[in-house]
């Protein structure tokens, strides 16, 4: 039950650190979609530590799937995707960090407890 709840966490950080960013940026995200991309992000991540993955491997796979389901949502040029994407790993970021402290995990991967 306890993975199920990290799980849920971990897919709407996720998703709400996209769908901020798009909002800032006026690029206009739907919530939906912002979710969605948590998901697979999550899943994604999630399933690459399963299979027991090296930890370069498990935090690099979920990256550029994220970046291209972005860039499919967005429909918008290379550069608005990008500072989009970057702004989206600062939200993430700055809700990671006291997400992880009192919550015990990483956020990206439910599995994945901090030392």
């Amino acid at each position: 039950m306890k993975y199920l709840f990290d799980f849920i966490l971990a897919v709407s950080l996720n998703g709400f650190s996209y769908y901020i960013a798009s909002f800032l940026l006026d690029n206009e995200l739907a919530i939906w979609q912002a979710l969605l991309i948590g998901l697979i992000v999550v899943s994604l991540g999630a399933m690459t530590e399963a299979l027991g993955s090296p930890m370069w491997l498990i935090v690099l796979v979920p990256f550029p799937v994220g970046m291209l389901l972005l860039y499919l949502f967005l429909d918008a040029t290379v550069t608005e995707w990008f500072l989009n994407y970057l702004l989206t790993l600062i939200i993430y970021t700055i809700m990671h960090l006291p997400m992880s402290y009192f919550f015990k995990f990483h956020s990206l991967i439910p599995a994945w407890k901090l030392s």
